[in-house]
Protein backbone atom coordinates (compact mmCIF):
# COMPACT_ATOMS: atom_id res chain seq x y z
CA UNK A 1 0.00 0.00 0.00
CA UNK A 2 1.21 3.51 -0.74
CA UNK A 3 0.53 6.23 1.80
CA UNK A 4 0.95 9.71 0.31
CA UNK A 5 0.61 12.65 2.66
CA UNK A 6 1.01 16.42 2.67
CA UNK A 7 1.94 18.64 5.56
CA UNK A 8 1.33 22.36 5.78
CA UNK A 9 3.25 24.38 8.37
CA UNK A 10 3.01 28.17 8.59
CA UNK A 11 1.57 28.23 5.07
CA UNK A 12 4.37 26.12 3.50
CA UNK A 13 3.71 22.74 1.91
CA UNK A 14 5.69 19.49 1.96
CA UNK A 15 4.79 16.19 0.32
CA UNK A 16 5.94 12.60 0.96
CA UNK A 17 4.88 9.01 0.39
CA UNK A 18 5.91 5.61 1.68
CA UNK A 19 5.28 2.03 0.62
CA UNK A 20 4.22 -0.66 3.07
CA UNK A 21 4.00 -4.37 2.36
CA UNK A 22 1.16 -5.84 4.38
CA UNK A 23 1.24 -9.58 4.91
CA UNK A 24 3.10 -11.93 2.59
CA UNK A 25 3.91 -10.99 -0.96
CA UNK A 26 6.05 -12.29 -3.81
CA UNK A 27 9.77 -11.69 -4.26
CA UNK A 28 8.94 -9.85 -7.49
CA UNK A 29 6.74 -7.34 -5.64
CA UNK A 30 9.33 -6.93 -2.89
CA UNK A 31 11.91 -6.14 -5.58
CA UNK A 32 9.58 -3.58 -7.18
CA UNK A 33 9.15 -1.74 -3.86
CA UNK A 34 12.92 -1.83 -3.24
CA UNK A 35 13.76 -0.58 -6.74
CA UNK A 36 11.23 2.25 -6.45
CA UNK A 37 12.95 3.41 -3.26
CA UNK A 38 16.34 3.10 -4.97
CA UNK A 39 15.00 5.24 -7.85
CA UNK A 40 14.09 7.97 -5.36
CA UNK A 41 17.55 7.79 -3.78
CA UNK A 42 19.33 7.76 -7.16
CA UNK A 43 17.24 10.71 -8.32
CA UNK A 44 18.25 12.64 -5.18
CA UNK A 45 21.93 11.83 -5.81
CA UNK A 46 21.59 13.16 -9.37
CA UNK A 47 20.12 16.46 -8.15
CA UNK A 48 23.06 18.87 -8.01
CA UNK A 49 23.16 22.64 -7.64
CA UNK A 50 23.30 24.19 -11.11
CA UNK A 51 22.43 20.84 -12.68
CA UNK A 52 19.16 20.24 -14.50
CA UNK A 53 15.85 18.60 -13.71
CA UNK A 54 16.48 16.22 -16.63
CA UNK A 55 19.52 14.85 -14.78
CA UNK A 56 17.17 13.52 -12.10
CA UNK A 57 14.81 11.86 -14.57
CA UNK A 58 17.64 10.35 -16.59
CA UNK A 59 19.20 8.72 -13.51
CA UNK A 60 15.86 7.32 -12.35
CA UNK A 61 14.91 5.96 -15.77
CA UNK A 62 18.32 4.37 -16.24
CA UNK A 63 17.98 2.46 -12.96
CA UNK A 64 14.40 1.32 -13.62
CA UNK A 65 15.35 0.19 -17.14
CA UNK A 66 17.78 -2.34 -15.62
CA UNK A 67 14.73 -4.17 -14.27
CA UNK A 68 12.54 -3.58 -17.35
CA UNK A 69 10.17 -1.47 -15.24
CA UNK A 70 8.07 1.36 -16.61
CA UNK A 71 8.48 4.88 -15.21
CA UNK A 72 5.17 6.74 -15.25
CA UNK A 73 5.29 9.76 -17.55
CA UNK A 74 1.86 11.25 -16.86
CA UNK A 75 2.68 12.16 -13.24
CA UNK A 76 5.76 13.86 -11.88
CA UNK A 77 7.45 15.42 -8.90
CA UNK A 78 6.93 19.13 -8.43
CA UNK A 79 8.02 22.26 -6.71
CA UNK A 80 6.40 22.98 -3.36
CA UNK A 81 6.21 26.10 -1.27
CA UNK A 82 3.26 28.39 -0.74
CA UNK A 83 1.27 26.13 -3.09
CA UNK A 84 1.02 22.35 -3.23
CA UNK A 85 2.17 22.12 -6.88
CA UNK A 86 4.65 24.70 -8.16
CA UNK A 87 7.42 24.80 -10.74
CA UNK A 88 9.50 22.91 -11.58
CA UNK A 89 7.86 19.74 -12.86
CA UNK A 90 10.29 16.96 -11.94
CA UNK A 91 9.84 14.21 -14.52
CA UNK A 92 11.26 10.81 -13.65
CA UNK A 93 12.46 10.04 -17.16
CA UNK A 94 14.39 12.05 -19.69
CA UNK A 95 17.76 13.31 -20.80
CA UNK A 96 20.62 14.83 -18.85
CA UNK A 97 21.21 18.52 -19.33
CA UNK A 98 17.55 19.32 -20.06
CA UNK A 99 14.77 20.97 -18.12
CA UNK A 100 14.86 23.70 -15.50
CA UNK A 101 18.14 24.71 -13.87
CA UNK A 102 18.38 23.56 -10.23
CA UNK A 103 19.49 26.42 -7.98
CA UNK A 104 19.98 26.72 -4.23
CA UNK A 105 16.79 27.56 -2.39
CA UNK A 106 14.50 25.51 -4.65
CA UNK A 107 12.13 23.14 -2.85
CA UNK A 108 10.73 20.21 -4.82
CA UNK A 109 9.64 16.60 -4.64
CA UNK A 110 11.07 13.55 -6.31
CA UNK A 111 8.43 10.82 -6.43
CA UNK A 112 9.03 8.18 -9.09
CA UNK A 113 6.10 5.87 -9.75
CA UNK A 114 7.67 2.61 -10.90
CA UNK A 115 5.49 0.05 -12.67
CA UNK A 116 6.20 -3.64 -13.08
CA UNK A 117 4.92 -3.35 -16.66
CA UNK A 118 4.00 -0.44 -18.89
CA UNK A 119 4.63 3.19 -17.94
CA UNK A 120 1.05 4.03 -18.94
CA UNK A 121 -1.55 4.78 -16.27
CA UNK A 122 -5.15 5.94 -16.01
CA UNK A 123 -7.20 7.63 -13.36
CA UNK A 124 -9.94 5.52 -11.75
CA UNK A 125 -13.18 7.15 -12.91
CA UNK A 126 -15.00 5.76 -9.83
CA UNK A 127 -12.65 7.47 -7.36
CA UNK A 128 -14.59 10.46 -6.02
CA UNK A 129 -11.38 12.31 -5.10
CA UNK A 130 -9.59 11.72 -8.42
CA UNK A 131 -6.37 10.46 -6.85
CA UNK A 132 -6.49 6.72 -7.54
CA UNK A 133 -4.13 5.89 -10.38
CA UNK A 134 -4.07 2.43 -12.00
CA UNK A 135 -1.39 1.04 -14.28
CA UNK A 136 -2.43 0.60 -17.91
CA UNK A 137 -1.83 -3.15 -17.76
CA UNK A 138 -3.01 -3.40 -14.12
CA UNK A 139 0.35 -4.77 -12.99
CA UNK A 140 1.79 -3.71 -9.62
CA UNK A 141 3.33 -0.30 -9.05
CA UNK A 142 5.38 1.28 -6.27
CA UNK A 143 6.19 4.87 -5.33
CA UNK A 144 8.30 6.66 -2.75
CA UNK A 145 8.50 10.42 -2.32
CA UNK A 146 10.43 13.04 -0.39
CA UNK A 147 10.45 16.82 -0.40
CA UNK A 148 13.96 18.25 -0.86
CA UNK A 149 15.59 21.64 -0.62
CA UNK A 150 18.50 22.40 -2.95
CA UNK A 151 21.52 23.82 -1.13
CA UNK A 152 24.92 24.96 -2.40
CA UNK A 153 26.15 21.40 -1.70
CA UNK A 154 23.24 19.27 -2.95
CA UNK A 155 19.79 18.31 -1.73
CA UNK A 156 18.65 17.95 1.86
CA UNK A 157 15.58 15.84 2.70
CA UNK A 158 12.83 17.83 4.39
CA UNK A 159 10.49 14.86 4.90
CA UNK A 160 11.41 11.68 6.78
Amino acid sequence: INVDFTTILDGYYADASRMFIIGKTTPEKEQLVRVAKECLEIGAEAAKPYGFVGDIGHAIQKHADKYHYGIVRDLCGHGVGLKFHEEPNVEHFGRRGTGMLLVPGMVFTIEPMVNMGTWKVFQDAKDPFGWEIITGDEKPSAQWEHTFVMTEHGVEILTY
